[in-house]
């Protein structure tokens, strides 16, 4: 059942006052909505049980507060994904950890279901996922940076926990041990090879607090030219169109036009927790025609709504003879310069023709995606102990977690970077409720056997 509604108690770090000798059940890596649903399925089993049958968990974020993608949190952009996707729902649909409870509480519940949508704000999930994150506040030290991971062996030789050494928000280093670790670190933006970002060049992650600054300081704005031509492409293009009313907003991508997404319901099938399982068991040729044919569910597409207010908005700029809004398809940008007054010489080239021409612009935006975090890199010491198929990306089982050296008995589960074993939802929202119960299944077997 949902709480009453009420605020949350203020709590301490846990990292204040507690024993250093102690070792976590789990230790999680990253506090984004993969460790958060984590942490919840956590909260909701040790509830009521004596101290020596809960798990001990805590996980570190380097951000001083909970954030997800801030600096796209368009105010009137949705979400791509149906609200039932939350953080427990599809694990536990009586959970009071929901989207529908959080609703309740906020006393907007009615309200939103008169709009007759499964898609919310995003700024209003984004609100959610905080309300959650408040919830579970214990369990989490924020400001707190991963510098080291460190196996650990007993008199045997064998890897019983690992030792994570982080920084904390005084510049000091804080050492932890667990038996199992949960890495959720996300992605990183990802820029063209050789590209510098700059005040004047920009990734969309950060389009939010770039336009405050520049509305904060008036700073001319008469051309933005915007990289990319998946959804945040989009979104970004439109806004700028919005902030800048006198601005020309150029939208340079290689495609003859935007790609829609398909979300059409058999293909949204790719995105069911059965299809982890076909996924994983399927050999690897198969695994790559399944990626390959649903790439259209995610990768470098955008909503079919989207794309029509952008075609609506050119249009009447055409017929009302002030175009601002225009779109260099078919094209690329093949080099970037400074001018002497800080503004950009951006020359884009026509792909069929190879003619180029050079754009004067204020801004550059690189809406060119994100890269998943390489673990590997993350688990430093820890890496050397994990197993690698013939790819060299680290081998997974099916409840997430690394295979290692025989003489390992501590667990690293990951949570995305898994696109390879587990599928186009290792890095989406759509199956995290499911995963993290599956990885809290799996730490309750490991448990009763002694790891």
């Amino acid at each position: 059942m949902c709480l009453p509604e009420g605020g949350d108690a203020t709590v301490k770090s846990p990292l204040k006052g507690s024993d250093s000798n102690s070792i976590h059940d789990i230790l999680g890596i990253g506090f984004g909505p993969s460790n958060l649903a984590l942490a919840i399925a956590i909260e909701e089993h040790n509830a009521g049980l004596p101290a020596d049958r809960r798990l001990d968990s805590l996980f570190l974020e380097r951000q001083p507060r909970f954030g997800w993608h801030r600096g796209m949190l368009i105010d009137d952009a949705t979400m791509q994904v149906s609200f039932l996707k939350d953080l427990v729902t599809l694990r536990d649909p009586a959970s009071d950890f929901s989207f529908l409870c959080f609703l309740r509480e906020k006393g907007r519940l009615i309200d939103f279901l008169n709009q007759k949508t499964l898609f919310p704000l995003r700024v209003e999930f984004h609100e959610y996922f905080e309300w959650a994150a408040a919830r579970v506040r214990h369990q989490v030290a924020y400001d707190h940076e991963v510098t080291a991971i460190e196996p650990v062996r007993d008199e045997t030789g064998t890897v019983t926990a690992f030792d994570v050494v982080c920084r904390d928000p005084a510049g000091g280093t804080v050492t932890r041990r667990a038996r199992n670790l949960s890495v959720a670190v996300g992605l990183e933006p990802h820029v063209p090879p050789g590209v510098t970002l700059t005040e004047r060049v920009w990734h969309n992650s950060q389009l939010l607090p770039r336009v405050a600054e520049l509305t904060a300081t008036r700073a001319p704005v008469r051309r933005a030219i915007v990289l990319g031509a998946g959804q945040s492409g989009a979104e970004t293009v439109d806004y700028l169109h919005r902030s800048f009313p006198d601005a020309e907003i150029c939208a340079v991508f290689a495609k003859y036009g935007y790609t829609p997404a398909d979300d059409s319901p058999f293909a949204n099938r790719i995105f069911d927790p059965e299809a982890v399982d076909v996924y994983f068991a399927a050999p690897a040729e198969v695994k790559q025609s399944l990626f390959d044919y649903h790439r259209s569910t995610n990768y470098s597409v955008v909503d079919m709504d989207l794309i029509e207010s952008l075609y609506a908005t050119a249009y009447q700029e055409k017929v009302t003879g002030r175009e601002r809004l225009r779109f260099l398809n078919v094209s690329r940008i093949r080099e970037v310069s400074t001018r002497a007054d800080g503004s950009l010489e951006v020359g884009v080239e026509f792909l069929p023709t190879g003619e180029q021409r050079t754009l004067q612009a204020d801004l550059l935006v690189h809406a060119t995606g994100y890269r998943p975090r390489d673990p590997a890199a993350l688990l430093g010491e820890a890496a050397k102990v994990c197993l690698r198929d013939d790819g060299d990306a680290l081998r997974v089982t099916r409840d997430h977690l690394v295979e290692t050296a025989p003489d390992v008995a501590a667990g690293i589960y990951l949570q995305g970077s898994t696109e390879h074993t587990h599928g186009l939802t290792s890095t989406l929202l759509s199956t995290t409720a499911i995963r993290a119960g599956e990885i809290h299944r799996s730490l309750l077997a490991r448990r009763a056997v002694g790891l």
